[in-house]
């Protein structure tokens, strides 16, 4: 029995090396912009991780699996990507129709144009440009199923909605929205627990952590739509961490690479059987 639970344990260990994306209700993944490829999740100890690098551009991709409309309120490092706000579950994020996938390339700043996300030094990420350093390193995707519509004769008054949300992509006007939700507390509460153990790691990281940079402006066009949701908390929260390939080793998410034997000598000339060399060739 205690056989059969380790290989379990093994598959389920090796399977999450190779994983790329992570969601119930919709697939959620961190693309590589310069190569178009998904980058690998590593889990550890609860969570899930990418390897960055300061300068490489990246997206946030959503899938929705769902059969409805699915609001996708979007963090990093605790900062909303469409408002700038630090973030909050009862936000406005991006609205997917059914079965609907979208990369999320950059901080909103307006409904045609993002500052493209990309990692960066710990200094030069946005979060703390805007005095906000404590969340760095996280990647938060809060999904929100829709509220179905009432029959007409059980109609009431709506209540007025927050604002509008934006969509990311060239889309149909119906694609993307902010949520109309009762007003909460900062939702930053919501990472508390991965904060604590995100610094308990930070000990013994040999240099800076990354965050994720304000890029260069590029064209992102959105649409807006209203979003009743169905419940005023989550149905899923999908989490993934990032940092730079030497501080995870640092902090055992990604096992350390075996070293190859230095080839120093203690006596490098009697490493060598030696015998009688040939003479020189005779020149006559």
């Amino acid at each position: 029995m205690k056989t059969h639970s380790r290989l379990a344990s093994l598959l389920l260990a090796i399977a999450s090396l190779q994983a790329h994306a992570v969601g119930r209700l919709a697939d959620v993944q961190v693309l590589d912009r310069q190569t178009g490829a998904a980058l690998p999740l590593h889990y550890h100890a609860g969570s899930y991780w990418v390897v960055g690098a300061p300068g490489a551009r990246y997206a946030i991709v959503v899938r929705s699996r769902a059969s409805q409309r699915l609001l996708a309120v979007t963090a990093v490092d605790g900062v909303n990507v469409v408002s700038g706000e630090t973030a909050s579950w009862a936000q406005g994020g991006y609205v997917l129709s059914p079965r609907q996938r979208t990369q999320i390339t950059g901080w909103r700043k307006s409904d045609s144009e993002v500052a493209g996300f990309e990692f960066a030094l710990a200094g030069d990420s946005y979060a703390a440009r805007t005095g906000r350093p404590s969340h760095l390193g996280v990647i938060g995707v809060a999904l929100f199923r829709e509220k179905p519509p009432q029959p007409p004769e059980n109609a009431v008054l709506a209540r007025e909605p927050e604002r509008l949300a934006d969509t990311q992509g060239p889309v149909s006007p119906d694609s993307a929205a902010h949520a109309a939700s009762p007003a909460r507390a900062d939702g930053a509460a919501a990472s508390a627990d991965a904060a604590q153990s995100a610094s308990a790691e930070s000990r013994a990281r040999p240099s800076s952590r990354l965050g994720t940079g304000h890029g260069r402006r590029e064209v992102s066009r959105v649409a807006h739509t209203q979003f009743e949701r169905l419940q005023e908390s989550p149905d899923e929260t999908i989490v993934i961490r990032y940092d730079s390939f030497s501080n995870l080793i640092a902090s055992g998410v990604i096992p350390a690479p075996l070293r190859q034997p230095d080839p120093a000598q203690a006596f490098p000339l009697s490493d060598v059987a030696r015998y009688v060399p040939d003479p020189p060739p005779l020149y006559r």
